[in-house]
């Protein structure tokens, strides 16, 4: 296939959220959906993941409507079931018992086999004064590249 190289990244997780372990997730897509991702139609904003009866579910991904799909387009923002192995999925759900704990979606590529993945984080929510040593630590970094 000669696609672009696909690679949205969520930024606002990253300024939100500290990541503790990522994983890496196939996900069940349409067929316009899949051509929606290819063209890079995708929104992560207030996007989060769910475990339920041992399955995990991306919600609130917007994954807009492709031109010519016609009558098979499906609703922008439909809960979306992500493939992991049972294995990662019972880590997952022990290690979201804890307090302040979420899954993230970080970022969704193309892979070498033209699938749609989505790599996932295990991330804790940032206090206020980390998000402000963050940016001064990104602000040093870029005086340092400028000097």
């Amino acid at each position: 296939m000669n696609d672009p190289v696909l690679n949205i990244k969520n930024k606002r997780a990253n300024f939100e959220y500290s990541f503790l372990e990522k994983y890496s997730a196939g996900m069940v897509l349409t067929g316009t959906e899949i051509k929606s991702v290819r063209e890079g139609k995708v929104n992560f904003t207030d996007s989060f993941c769910v475990i339920h009866h041992n399955e995990i579910f991306v919600k609130n991904m917007h994954i807009s409507h492709y031109t010519e799909g016609s009558y098979n387009n499906v609703e922008a923002k439909r809960t979306r079931k992500l493939l992991l192995t049972k294995k990662e999925i019972k880590k997952l759900n022990a290690k979201m018992k804890e307090k302040g704990l979420t899954i993230v979606p970080i970022r969704i590529f193309i892979s070498d086999r033209g699938f749609a993945k989505l790599d996932i984080a295990l991330a804790k929510g940032k206090k206020t004064y980390d998000k402000r040593s963050d940016l001064k630590e990104k602000d040093l970094k870029r005086q340092m590249r400028e000097a």
